[in-house]
């Protein structure tokens, strides 16, 4: 038997490769991080090409630091940012533009066109999502109508479209030279685009927002032999395809409905599975799929998205310079007890889950004398703490099944003091497995089960392991208490944008 399972973990901010073993060990990684373009407010970029450049560069890493080949990797798959969306040219491999990224809120415009007719939910019933600037159609409309001869040569059917799983998966086949144009079913249904039940491009939408179907990639399982990989991946067989999101439920073996995990990264995504049955959300959150394994029937699952958290301790150490590394924000934080009465809650790109208010920016509250940049820190990592739980309220009234215990993941979960405070504003145990970047994991897991590496998802299970976890210690009236001033706080940030 070979003896790895690779992953490319395309995120936010970096790509990394990871190699596994079949008792799902991390063997190597490489990571590189990429440029982050901000060229006008709420305008968010990446430079495809670059990215491609670093994927490139963390594959070959990592297979040096492991001392292995490209053939003792039984399969590749990959995971990535969601939403943000890339158009080229098919012809020459060009993009035509840099990515539009997920937290871009350039569209505003055309999402209130659209909502003129039936409103935010006007979409709703048919791709469980509402009218809002973080989804990829919007962002291909955009590139159409403002890039000059994109449209043109789009409806040429020169230029196609995809997330950046499907510009990564084009380019690890082959690119120009025969790559595979193709996506799953995760990243298909984070588009605007696609049908929950069909599970296919749906035409009256395309035609709505004005995208030829030409431009779109095949919709494919989450599990399955999509080609073979070249360059210092040849031979390989690209068989994993996974929104980043959906590639941690996948990696943290949330199989059955009712399990849920909150991924702790650049934004904050919270998913509970729900099984085969599509659940529409009455509280803000959103409804689209979980995965799918080669033929088996699709797995559907809730969402709460939240747009900034990792991000707003990097505004502190970027924008403020008030922490010279991401990590030591849980110093500054422990200098002092509580959050002085300070809340942040950082609506930079509007707000997400579950209020989906584009018009929401940025406050800090309770600002007094007393406060110092302690209090600051705490609150930074609070605001995520908070977030989480207006989500995981929504999901309750949603599925009906309140959570007991919540399987944590992402580069945050190694801040002790913020997963303490996590378990004590939820009320309910944190958990974090000791494979902490359930990401990479579950793309490994997808690709593997494709090509038998991995014989069924129970020998995934078995694989899992809980490395730490917290119970909650705040008595319920402070908690309720502080949550009340946390709404407080959310309220005035809204309507800040005309």
């Amino acid at each position: 038997m070979t003896k790895y399972v690779g992953a490319l973990d395309q995120g936010t901010t970096s790509s990394r490769f990871m190699i596994f073993d079949h008792a799902g060990t991390v063997v190597a990684i490489d990571q590189k991080e990429h440029t982050q373009i901000y060229p006008k407010p709420g305008w968010v970029e990446h430079d495809p090409k670059e990215i491609w450049s670093r994927c490139r560069e963390v594959i070959k890493g990592a297979l040096d630091k492991a001392g292995i080949a490209a053939s003792d990797l039984a399969a590749v798959g990959i995971t990535n940012q969601r939403e943000t969306a890339v158009v080229w040219d098919k012809t020459t491999g060009e993009p035509v533009c840099n990515a539009i990224v997920w937290q871009d809120t350039r569209t505003d415009v055309y999402v209130n066109e659209f909502g003129k007719d039936g409103g935010q939910d006007r979409f709703r019933a048919k791709v469980g999502l509402p009218l809002a600037t973080y989804f990829s159609g919007p962002k291909i409309r955009w590139i159409l109508d403002n890039v000059p001869g994109a449209r043109e040569k789009a409806e040429a059917g020169n230029l196609v479209f995809g997330n950046i799983d499907t510009w990564c998966i084009w380019n690890l086949t082959g690119g120009v030279n025969g790559g595979v144009h193709v996506t799953d079913v995760s990243n298909a249904s984070r588009t605007m685009l696609m049908n929950l039940e069909t599970l296919d491009w749906d035409s009256e939408i395309m035609g709505i927002m004005g995208i030829p179907r030409s431009m779109l990639p095949a919709i494919k399982a989450s599990s399955a032999v999509y080609g073979t990989a070249v360059g210092d991946l040849a031979g390989v067989p690209v068989a994993g395809d996974l929104g980043d999101q959906q590639a941690a439920l996948f990696g943290q073996t949330c199989f059955s409905a009712g399990e849920a995990k909150n991924t702790y990264g650049t934004g904050c995504f919270m998913l509970m599975n729900t099984g085969e049955k599509i659940v529409p959300s009455k509280s803000g959150l959103l409804t689209t799929l979980g995965y799918k394994i080669g033929d088996q029937p699709a797995v559907y699952a809730l969402e709460g998205s939240i747009a900034i958290t990792g991000a707003l301790v990097q505004w502190l150490r970027d924008n403020l310079g008030m922490i010279e590394k991401s990590p030591d924000v849980e110093a500054l934080a422990a200098t002092v007890e509580d959050n002085g009465g300070v809340f942040f809650v950082p609506a930079f790109s509007g707000l997400f889950a579950p209020y989906w208010r584009s018009d929401a920016r940025g406050v800090i509250a309770g600002l007094t004398r007393y406060v110092n940049k302690g209090h600051i820190a705490r609150a930074v990592l609070e605001a995520t703490a908070w977030q989480t739980r207006e989500v995981l309220d929504a999901m309750n009234a949603d599925s009906g099944v309140p959570l007991t215990a919540l399987k944590v993941d992402g580069g945050m979960v190694v801040n002790n003091l913020l997963m303490q405070f996590q378990a004590d504003v939820l009320g309910v145990p944190v958990i974090r497995p000791v494979v902490a970047e359930t990401t990479s994991l579950g793309a490994a897991y997808a690709a593997g089960l494709a090509v038998g590496y991995w014989s069924a998802i129970e020998e995934l299970r078995d694989n899992w392991a809980k490395g730490a976890s917290w119970s909650p210690r705040l008595d319920a009236a402070t908690r309720d208490r502080e949550y009340g001033q946390w709404k407080k706080a959310v309220a005035r940030t809204f309507d800040w944008v005309d």
